[in-house]
C-alpha cells in the first residue's frame, strides 16, 4: 500500500468512526416525567456517546404530544407502557417495548384511618390519578373481587383528577383512599400517609407476576433493523443510569432542584421508589405478560385494550446475549 493510499484509508476509517459516534437517538417525554431523572443522568455521566449514540430528550406538555411527536416521525423514541404497544401493534404499527420500570403503585390512607384491608373500602370514597382505565386500579378492582367478593367500582365513590390534586385530596382527608402515580404516592408516604395494599401483593394474589415491567421506552421495529447496536446502546445505558442511582447518593444530589421536593423525607421517598422501580435484567416473562393482558382486557376491555386478543409477537426488546 502506498503512502497516499494509507493515508486515504486512515480518513475513511476515522470519518466512519466519526459517524458511527454522531447517531442521535431523539426522545420525546412529559418534561416534568420522572423518566427525565434517568435520561439526565444518562446525558450528564457520557452513558449514551459510551454505548455509541448521543441522547437528544425533547420535552412535552404530556404523553399524548409525545405519542403524536412519536407517530409523526419528529423523534425516535418515547415512554409509555406496553399496553398500549400491544394496541399500536395490534393496529399494524411495528413499535418495540424496551422495559424502564415496573412503576410500583398502591392505594393509601391517612395513618389514622380505622381501614385495614381493602373490604373496608366499601362506601368510601377513593381518590384516582389516570382515571378509570389506571392499570393500578384495574388489578386493585380485580383483586377486591376475588379476595373480597365485591366490585370496588360499583361499592366505592370515585374522584378522578390530576396527581398534585388527588395527592391534595388524600393528604386533607377529602378522600379516604387514593391511587396516585407511583411519585405522587412517594411524597404521600412521606406526609404521613400508609399504604393500605401495595399493586404488587394485589398482582401477586392474582396469579400475576409483580415483576412484570409496565413502562419502557418505545421505538419503531426500522431502528431496531437498521441500528440494533444504538438500541442495545440504549438498553445498556438505562441500565448503567439506573446502577448510577442506585449506588451513588451524589447522582441524585445533582438532581434533586428537577425533582421538586419539599424537604429530605420527600427526597428519600422519591429516591427509594424509583429504585423500587428498576424491572430485572434479561427478557420479560411473556405467560406472565399475558395473565395481565387478560387482566388489563377483562376489565378495561375495549377501551383499553384495543383489538388485542393476544400478547402479539415482537412486542418486547430482548437483548443480546
Amino acid at each position: 500500500m502506498t503512502f497516499l493510499k494509507a493515508i486515504t484509508a486512515a480518513l475513511l476509517l476515522q470519518a466512519s468512526g466519526a459517524a458511527a459516534q454522531e447517531v442521535t437517538l431523539r426522545a420525546a417525554v412529559q418534561e416534568s416525567g420522572t423518566v427525565n431523572w434517568e435520561l439526565d443522568t444518562i446525558s450528564h455521566y457520557g452513558f449514551d456517546t459510551d454505548n455509541g449514540f448521543t441522547l437528544d430528550v425533547q420535552g412535552m406538555a404530556g404523553g399524548d404530544a409525545a405519542q403524536i411527536a412519536f407517530q409523526g416521525g419528529a423523534v425516535d423514541m418515547i415512554v409509555s407502557d406496553w399496553i398500549w404497544v400491544a394496541r399500536q401493534r395490534a393496529a399494524g404499527q411495528e413499535y418495540v417495548f424496551i422495559p424502564y420500570s415496573r412503576a410500583v403503585g398502591g392505594m393509601l390512607v391517612p395513618a389514622d384511618s380505622p381501614a385495614q384491608t381493602l373490604a373496608d373500602m366499601k362506601g368510601k370514597t377513593i381518590g384516582i390519578a389516570g382515571g378509570q382505565l389506571d392499570k393500578s386500579w384495574i388489578i386493585l378492582r380485580a383483586y377486591a373481587q376475588q379476595e373480597y367478593g365485591f366490585d370496588l367500582a360499583a361499592e366505592t365513590e370515585q374522584v378522578f383528577g390530576a396527581p398534585p390534586l388527588i395527592m391534595n385530596a388524600a393528604t386533607t382527608g377529602e378522600v379516604d383512599g387514593a391511587i396516585n402515580f407511583w411519585h405522587f404516592l412517594a411524597k404521600m408516604k412521606a406526609a404521613g400517609m400508609r399504604e393500605l395494599i401495595s399493586v404488587d401483593d394485589a398482582a401477586a394474589a392474582l396469579g400475576l407476576d409483580p415483576a412484570t415491567p409496565l413502562l419502557g421506552y418505545v421505538i419503531r421495529g426500522e431502528m431496531l433493523r437498521d441500528h440494533p447496536d444504538v438500541v442495545a446502546g440504549m438498553a445498556r445505558a438505562s441500565a448503567a443510569a439506573k446502577a448510577k442511582l442506585a449506588s451513588d447518593p451524589a447522582a441524585w444530589d445533582r438532581l434533586r432542584d428537577r425533582m421538586r421536593v419539599d424537604d429530605d423525607a420527600q427526597f428519600m421517598a422519591l429516591q427509594e421508589g424509583f429504585n423500587a422501580g428498576t424491572p430485572a435484567a434479561g427478557a420479560v416473562d411473556l405467560a406472565a405478560a399475558d395473565r395481565m393482558l387478560k387482566v388489563m382486557a377483562e376489565l378495561g376491555g375495549n377501551d383499553l385494550v384495543g383489538d388485542v386478543t393476544a400478547l402479539p409477537d415482537g412486542l418486547f426488546y430482548t437483548p443480546p446475549e
